[in-house]
C-alpha cells in the first residue's frame, strides 16, 4: 500500500467537472489577468475570512513581503518572528531591508512563546510576526496585548491556517494584516502559486492594490516602485470551485489527525497538541519522536511517505548564520531534530491510517 504525503489527484477527480468548467470559461472569455474571477474570489474569501478586504497575489511569500512594505517596514526595523518555519516569513522580512528577530517556541505548540516576546523587543522593533505552524492557531490573545502594550503591528502568517481559528475569529483577520498561500498541497491550494493578503484597514488594502499591480493607481501612471504579483483568472477560478468545500476539507483533515492519535497511543511519541483555544485544521500531522531516522525508513520501505518540517531552524541557515551568531533557540533545535510529519489529505482513508500506525509501532 502505497501513501503519499499528498494525493491531490483524488481531490481533482473529485472536483473535475467544476474545475474543468470553470477553467474553460476563463480559456473562452481570453481574460486572464485581474479579470472577474479574480475579484470574485477575493470578496468570497473576504466574506468567509471575515474581513473587510483580501487582496490576491502571486504567492504565499508575496503576501508576506506586500503586507510589510505596504505597513511602512522598512530598513533599520526589527521584526519578531519564530525560527521554526519555512523561509518565506524571514525572507519578507530581509526582502523589505528589515531584520528578523527569532524568539522561540512553545514545545507543544510549536508557535511563538507569548511568553519570550518582550524580552526580544528593542526601540528598533516595529511588528511581531507570529506562524500559525501547520494548521495550529498561534496563541494571539497575549501577542496582541503585546502590540498594544509596544504600539507595534501584528502580522499574521497564515500560509498554513486557512479556515483554522482562534478565539471564533478565522486567523487572518486578528491583526493588522494575514498572508496566506494557495500552493497546491495547502488545505486550500491552486494548480500553482498564488496567495492572498487579507486586512480591515482600508489605507493599508489601498496600498496593497497598488503594490502588487506594478505600483500602478491609474494603468500606465506609477506612483511607486511596485511589483509583478497578479494571481491569475486560472487560479482564482480554481480557488472559487475549491473555497465552497474548505470547511467539509478541514473536518476531514481534524477527523484523520484524531484517528491517528487513536491509532498511536500508548507509543513513545508526542502526538499534535491542541491547545483548546482555536481550531487546528491540520495542515501538517507532526509528530515528536525519538528513533526519527529508523521510523522514517520503516515508513520509506512500507511505500509510506513522511517528511520533516523543518530540519534546519532559519536561525541556523547559511543565509542568516553570521547575522544570528550566537543566538540559541533551545526548544526549536530540539524540536526540529525530532519532528516527523505524517501523510495528511482530506481523503487519506481510516484503512490507511491504520496502516501507517502499524508501521510506526513496529519500528518503535
Amino acid at each position: 500500500m502505497n501513501i503519499p504525503m499528498v494525493d491531490l489527484k483524488q481531490q481533482y477527480h473529485a472536483l473535475k467537472h467544476d474545475i474543468d468548467q470553470a477553467l474553460e470559461k476563463v480559456l473562452e472569455s481570453t481574460h486572464f489577468i485581474l479579470g472577474p474571477n479574480v475579484q470574485a474570489f477575493e470578496q468570497e474569501a473576504a466574506a468567509y475570512l471575515g474581513v473587510k478586504h483580501a487582496i490576491a497575489c502571486a504567492s504565499g511569500t508575496d503576501a508576506l513581503h506586500l503586507a510589510l512594505r505596504a505597513a511602512g517596514i522598512g530598513a533599520g526595523d526589527e521584526v519578531i518572528t519564530p525560527a521554526f518555519t519555512f523561509i518565506a516569513t524571514a525572507e519578507a522580512i530581509s526582502y523589505v531591508g528589515a531584520t528578523p528577530v527569532f524568539v522561540d517556541i512553545d514545545p507543544r505548540t510549536f508557535n511563538l512563546d507569548p511568553t519570550l516576546i518582550e524580552a526580544a523587543i528593542t526601540p528598533r522593533t516595529r511588528a511581531l510576526l507570529p506562524v500559525h505552524l501547520f494548521g495550529q492557531p498561534a496563541d494571539l490573545s497575549p501577542i496582541k496585548e503585546l502590540c498594544a502594550k509596544h504600539n507595534l503591528l501584528l502580522i499574521e502568517d497564515c500560509a498554513q491556517s486557512f479556515g483554522a481559528a482562534h478565539g471564533g475569529r478565522m486567523t487572518g483577520s486578528l491583526g493588522l494584516a494575514g498572508c496566506f498561500s494557495f500552493f497546491p498541497s495547502k488545505n486550500l491550494g491552486c494548480y500553482g502559486d498564488g496567495g492572498l493578503v487579507t486586512t480591515n484597514d482600508d489605507g493599508l488594502a489601498r496600498e496593497l492594490l497598488v503594490l502588487r499591480n506594478h505600483g500602478s493607481r491609474e494603468r500606465y501612471h506609477h506612483a511607486v516602485i511596485g511589483y509583478n504579483s497578479r494571481l491569475d483568472e486560472m487560479q482564482a477560478a480554481i480557488l472559487r470551485v475549491k473555497l465552497k468545500h474548505i470547511d467539509e476539507y478541514n473536518r476531514l483533515r481534524r477527523r484523520n489527525a484524531h484517528l491517528y492519535n487513536d491509532g498511536l497511543k500508548g507509543l513513545c511519541l508526542t502526538t499534535p497538541h491542541e491547545d483548546g483555544k482555536g481550531v487546528h485544521v491540520f495542515h501538517q500531522y507532526t509528530l515528536l519522536i525519538e528513533g526519527r531516522d529508523r521510523v522514517q525508513k520503516a515508513l520509506s520501505d512500507a511505500g509510506i511517505a513522511s517528511a520533516i518540517y523543518y530540519p534546519i531552524p532559519l536561525h541556523r541557515q547559511e543565509v542568516y548564520r553570521e547575522l544570528m551568531a550566537g543566538v540559541s533557540l533551545p526548544v526549536t533545535e530540539q524540536v526540529a531534530e525530532r519532528v516527523l510529519s505524517l501523510p495528511m489529505f482530506p481523503e487519506l482513508s481510516p484503512e490507511q491510517i491504520r496502516r501507517i500506525c502499524q508501521v510506526i509501532a513496529g519500528a518503535l
